[in-house]
């Protein structure tokens, strides 16, 4: 029995497969779930994409492509994650909302104003850094796990400097 043989199962890996790669049609699609050992027909799989709210969105250098919103608040379908756009989105978003970067061996803790941790750790996973295991976030606060057990150091400079420099403010 194949890990995908339920269909929120297949549907899950649906919605993994849409956010690590562009996906243009149905049948590429069909195709990579045969690739994970699950065989689903075009009709399956058109049923599954209106279940899960999936549009295609234009993907840069990629075209039109399928892209399912994510959970919570932020109901925006976005383009598999890697892209210029994910990285472009992650620029925008800590610059509006890092307020800093503390690490420590390989774990990165990110403070935002309340309410924004959240957001800014969607951006992250969405641009799917290499050297990021994954996230973790709270109300004000995110924690990164990197890959390389001494990677925290460059990782939280590199955000800190995506955030750009400390604004001052004005009486």
């Amino acid at each position: 029995m194949s890990t995908a043989d339920t269909k929120t199962a297949r549907q899950q890996l649906i919605i993994d497969l849409l956010t690590r790669h562009p996906v243009r049609s149905q049948q590429e699609l069909v195709d990579l779930l045969h690739d994970q050992g699950v065989n689903a027909t075009p009709s399956t799989v058109s049923r599954d994409l209106v279940e899960l709210d999936a549009v295609r969105v234009r993907h840069a250098g990629s075209g039109l492509v399928y892209a399912v919103p994510a959970e919570g608040g932020d109901r925006t379908p976005r383009p598999a994650t890697g892209s210029s756009a994910g990285q472009s989105r992650l620029t925008r978003v800590a610059r509006e909302v890092l307020v800093t970067a503390e690490a420590s061996a390989n774990l990165v803790v990110l403070r935002t104003p309340p309410g924004a941790a959240q957001y800014l750790a969607s951006a992250i996973d969405h641009s799917a850094p290499t050297d990021v295991i994954g996230t973790i976030a709270g109300d004000d606060t995110v924690m990164m796990i990197c890959r390389d057990p001494a990677g925290g150091q460059a990782v939280a400079a590199r955000f800190m400097d995506l955030a750009g420099p400390p604004t001052k403010e004005t009486p």
